[in-house]
């Protein structure tokens, strides 16, 4: 199969601040000239589309909820546009697929010989990693935690076992209105000379990346609030 088409994967910004500056101009003009997109969310792709160009008409594109509920048959019928004409999957914030619902129509992509072409863009995991001082030769993303508190204690000894016997930094991801729960887990279940990492409102302002002792951070627990965050564990 020859496709004639492909599928880009065009990262937004990882919060409300920020222009164009932020991002290559490759893809401003790419997202000028596509008309299919994929995106969990209309109304904030289509809010992230006039922010790479007011010369985007954005009544004039195609565009289509994926997100994890999306039905298979669903990503099927989404399948069968890819090779037909360029097509590209937005994120929420930051890199499509990553933490994303977008890699089922990414594997329907390679299924039907479609070429996928990643752009350069944030990844807020990357950001955080480069900038923690933990491991980046080896390290492990585990997502979401589990929302249930006992099963997030076990997840959490887990990870901290895990950062202590093979030193690879362990990333993990909260819905921001449980950052705090989240953080009181890990202050109360971590050993104290394990090292976190909070990478909080990354590229955006008042933006930092702090790494401690877990029991520095139980002397000064900071109120994270509903604000983005990436957590590491390491040694």
């Amino acid at each position: 199969m020859t496709s004639k088409g492909t599928l880009y994967l065009l990262p937004v910004w990882l919060g409300e601040a920020g222009g164009t500056e932020l991002l290559p101009p490759a893809n401003i003009a790419l997202a000028e000239r596509i008309g299919l997109f994929f995106c969990e969310d209309m109304r904030t792709a289509r809010r992230m589309l006039r922010r790479h160009s007011r010369a985007i008409d954005l009544d004039a594109i195609e565009m289509h909820v994926l997100d994890k509920d999306t039905p298979d048959a669903e990503i099927a019928r989404y399948a069968e546009l890819l090779g037909t004409r360029d097509a590209a999957i937005i994120s929420e914030a930051g890199m499509p697929c990553i933490a994303d619902p977008g890699a089922r129509l990414v594997a329907q992509a390679h299924r039907r010989q479609v070429a996928v072409v990643p752009l350069t863009g944030p990844s807020s995991l990357l950001l955080a990693l480069s900038a923690s001082g933990l491991n980046g030769q080896q390290f492990s993303f585990h997502g979401y935690l589990p929302r249930e508190a006992a099963a997030r204690k076990q997840m959490i000894k887990a990870l901290d076992q895990q950062a202590r016997q093979t030193g690879a930094a362990q990333l993990f991801i909260e819905t921001p209105y449980r950052n705090d729960a989240l953080l009181a887990d890990l202050l109360a279940t971590c050993s104290g000379d394990r090292l976190l990492c909070i990478a909080i409102d990354l590229e955006q302002p008042g933006g930092s990346v702090h790494t401690r002792p877990v029991k520095a951070w139980r002397n000064a627990v900071p109120l994270l609030g509903k604000r983005p965050c990436v957590f590491i564990l390491g040694r």
